[in-house]
């Protein structure tokens, strides 16, 4: 029973923000899936006040999005000192160069784009985790 508890707390937690309800739900229960402690945020906004509210190990993002889109909560995450240093993955149906170079210059830790299946999403989080030293995840 002790161990369980552990592998419980170690669970890395992710925040996936996308604003289609479908795409969100899907990465979330993936992640879930590969052990991970995963929660969705709607949009820029609810992302900064979750990535704030409660450590992460890794984020993320679309960049298109209502109310606050991707490329400004991505800047005010990187300004704030308790959130500057989260990974973040892009998620992005733009695949044009112009918008995957203005992700990478606002501090995109990676850009991946849409459509995205989600086993290569766990690939890049377990690799970006494992690369900034987060432990891994406990599938089952």
């Amino acid at each position: 029973m002790a161990r369980s508890l552990h592998l419980q707390q170690a669970k890395p937690r992710i925040l996936v923000v996308e604003d289609v309800d479908d795409v969100r739900e899907m990465y979330v229960e993936y992640l879930s899936f590969l052990g991970f402690s995963v929660e969705g945020a709607v949009d820029g906004r609810d992302a900064v006040r979750k990535a704030i509210s409660h450590e992460r190990a890794l984020i993320v993002m679309d960049l298109a999005m209502p109310v606050l889109d991707g490329w400004e909560a991505i800047r005010i995450l990187r300004a704030d000192p308790r959130t500057k240093t989260i990974p973040i993955i892009v998620l992005t149906g733009q695949a044009q160069p112009e918008p995957i170079a203005r992700a990478k210059a606002v501090g995109a830790t990676e850009v991946l784009i849409k459509p995205c299946l989600p086993a290569q999403l766990g690939r890049i989080v377990v690799s970006t985790l494992a690369h900034n030293g987060a432990p891994p995840a406990s599938a089952g």
